[in-house]
């Protein structure tokens, strides 16, 4: 993972409403997402969890490259989990609140039954995570892991859930700096 470590350690902070906002190709797509990052991201996360699924689960908006990589490689299917409604038959209304947004998101595509990995770029609060996790365990879907390639180190709310989360590389943001926690 020394392309992301390094990554990290370039990657801007931004203050939102005293919120530590980390502005990275990974989970931002700003700057520009170099191939070879990418990759060892993908790499990581296809040795990291159990890809004995039947779906790969990714949030709109920056979980689907990641997730979009670890389904070519693998030739598993994709559902992308939305912000936007199609009224589908079966599709699934979710509400999710991060540290700096709140919005309804729609899964179509998984049923009772399924076996999912959740793929996304970033655990920060754990908001999206658990709204999903909720909505897929309504469903009657089988979660067998949930991968991330960065988890901000701290409270979340899937804490309050039966789920952890596998994840590439572990931080903390302090003074406006990224700490990587081995």
């Amino acid at each position: 993972m020394e392309r992301l470590r390094e990554s990290l350690h370039d990657a801007p902070i931004v203050d939102k409403d005293g919120y530590q906002y980390l502005v990275h190709p990974i989970s931002n797509g700003v700057p520009m997402l170099e191939p070879a990052l990418l990759r060892e991201v993908v790499v990581g996360v296809t040795r990291a969890v159990d890809l004995d699924v039947d779906k790969i689960v990714a949030p709109e908006a920056m979980g689907i490259h990641i997730a979009t990589a670890v389904s070519l490689q693998t030739d598993i299917p994709l559902v992308v989990i939305r912000k936007r409604e199609y009224g589908l038959d079966g599709e699934v209304a979710l509400h999710q609140t991060t540290g700096y947004s709140e919005s309804e998101m729609f899964i179509n595509d998984v049923e009772e039954g399924d076996r999912v990995l959740i793929v996304d770029d970033l655990l920060s609060t754990g908001g999206t995570l658990a709204a999903i996790c909720d909505a897929l365990d309504d469903i009657g879907a089988e979660i067998s892991d949930i991968v991330v390639a960065i988890r901000k180190v701290g409270p979340s709310d899937l804490d309050d859930t039966d789920y952890g989360v596998t994840s590439l590389l572990d931080i903390t943001v302090e003074d406006g700096e990224v700490v990587i926690h081995d």
